[in-house]
């Protein structure tokens, strides 16, 4: 029993190690400026320990895409989460935890560059759904049942406010706080 636990802390390692040095590669270079050679060597694992754990350089991206939106959808929810804020205000310092999260240039070129343009829409929808959308629908939905904002359809709005977000994220940065004080205004301007 003890030496499957050992295997399975390598294999995890291994893995760990992976994403890891994809990641700074992918947020450095981008995923057409990536190769698999180089985030071998960088994670110290050999090319059939890559193979072992992502069937492909696609599969490795989707795994660190992954694992950007749980980071992200961390950041938002303790944002949100912080001193029963109420419905309204809680959208909106999620709304900013997540700009201040996009203010990484690598997590940017990540989730808002390529991954759009590698990946099958219907892959990144369903990433999104599981994470930052979930965060949005369930923060508008909670919003909407207290009667802090009109009844308006509950996932429409999410997507309509996280493509907001999303365009406000790849502002130039002396122009965020126009955007954050336009996406407040909105998120006011739902108050019932």
């Amino acid at each position: 029993m003890q030496e499957r636990r050992t295997q399975e802390a390598r294999r995890q390692a291994t893995r760990k190690a992976l994403l890891d040095a994809a990641r700074r590669h992918f947020a450095e270079r981008g995923y057409a400026g990536t190769n698999t050679p180089d985030v071998v060597a960088e994670a110290g694992v050999t090319r059939g320990a890559l193979y072992h754990h992502f069937a492909d350089k696609k599969t490795l991206f989707v795994a660190v895409v992954e694992a950007e939106h749980a980071s992200l959808a961390e950041a938002i929810n303790a944002a949100a989460d912080g001193d029963e804020p109420g419905p309204v205000k809680a959208l909106i310092e999620g709304g900013d935890a997540y700009l201040k999260a996009m203010e990484d240039e690598g997590r940017r070129r990540i989730l808002l560059i390529d991954a759009p343009a590698v990946l099958e829409r219907d892959v990144l929808e369903a990433i999104n759904a599981r994470y930052g959308l979930k965060t949005l629908v369930d923060g508008v939905d909670a919003a909407i049942k207290a009667g802090a904002i009109r009844d308006l359809p509950a996932e429409p709005l999410a997507q309509l406010l996280d493509a907001l977000f999303d365009r406000a994220a790849l502002a130039p940065p002396e122009q965020l706080p126009n955007y954050r004080k336009a996406i407040k205004a909105m998120i006011r301007g739902l108050k019932t």
